[in-house]
């Protein structure tokens, strides 16, 4: 479908009014990761991500119900992002429509639009949508903070509303098709449980206090944060290396079609081999072993 995917879930600890806001793709490489408050909108902080990953490009990007809003699939779109949510509740979302579609070719439809788009609006501000894009894609401020500020005021800012008009005829169009494709569907299953599977790997890495934040300033915890995607990403990096290695001497067909077959059915992200209680020797003479690589420890 897409040279890369990112998608997004919320791991959230109890004891603390933060959330951490992961970013993986389908290397299942963790390339970005905030720390946000627990009274934020997540789906503000989707854009932000997608911005921030300057080495693969993402060409579709997929989040759970949580983090998605009209607004995000209209700017998501301007920015050159696929937008595929998982969505809970299809039935009580609503579809839209231009106004000037003939009536009568709706009848035999079996799903019908609720509402229609609105189309003077979109006219009116669409210069104003651009410039926002611009400034985004710019990277002269990020989108979060932009949509903060235009949820600031007490009545829905114009602009927001273009963005949320256009973004109707955007998720209208990816309705249909996630009624219809099961293959998306099963996709956006797909990629999701990957990063369910990066929370647990948080969890792991993150010995004695996984679901807490000890540090009280923002910049300590995304320190914290990113401390531990490090020792994520190394872990997998090594588990690539490993298996390549391990495929790179195998000269029997048969074993390496078996052993090809057992990685394409598993997660590169496992860490069971690791102990998450050793230390982290970064001595010249253990990074010799980064040459010949030695086999991982048997988990009984």
């Amino acid at each position: 479908m897409a040279d890369c995917y990112a998608f997004v879930q919320i791991f959230r600890p109890r004891t603390r009014g933060k959330r951490l806001y992961i970013h993986c793709d389908e290397r299942h490489l963790l390339w970005h990761s905030t720390v946000i408050s627990a009274s934020d909108r997540e789906s503000t902080y989707v854009i932000d991500g997608l911005m921030h990953n300057e080495v693969v490009k993402s060409d579709i990007h997929s989040t759970d119900t949580h983090g998605y809003s009209e607004a995000i699939f209209g700017l998501t779109h301007m920015l050159g992002f696929a937008f595929a949510p998982r969505l809970k509740g299809l039935k009580n979302m609503q579809l839209y429509i231009f106004k000037h579609h003939d009536k009568t070719k709706r009848k035999c439809w079996k799903i019908i639009p609720d509402n229609y788009v609105n189309e003077q609006l979109l006219h009116q501000h669409w210069d104003d949508c651009l410039r926002l894009v611009a400034t985004i894609k710019l990277k002269e401020n990020t989108a979060s903070n932009i949509f903060q500020r235009l949820n600031s005021y007490s009545r829905q800012h114009v602009l927001y509303q273009t963005i949320k008009a256009f973004g109707q005829i955007t998720k209208s169009l990816f309705i249909l098709r996630y009624i219809d494709e099961v293959e998306l569907r099963q996709a956006i299953e797909k990629q999701l449980n990957r990063i369910e599977l990066a929370n647990r790997f948080t969890r792991a890495v993150a010995v004695g206090s996984p679901r807490e934040f000890i540090q009280v300033e923002k910049e300590e915890q995304e320190l914290a944060e990113s401390c531990n995607r490090l020792i994520k990403n190394s872990i997998i990096c090594w588990n690539y290396i490993y298996l390549t290695h391990k495929l790179k001497q195998i000269t029997d067909d048969r074993r390496k079609e078996q052993l090809l077959s057992v990685i394409s059915t598993h997660s590169i992200m496992t860490w069971a081999h690791i102990n998450m209680l050793g230390e982290y020797d970064f001595s010249e003479e253990k990074r010799k072993d980064s040459v010949g690589i030695l086999p991982p420890k048997i988990v009984s």
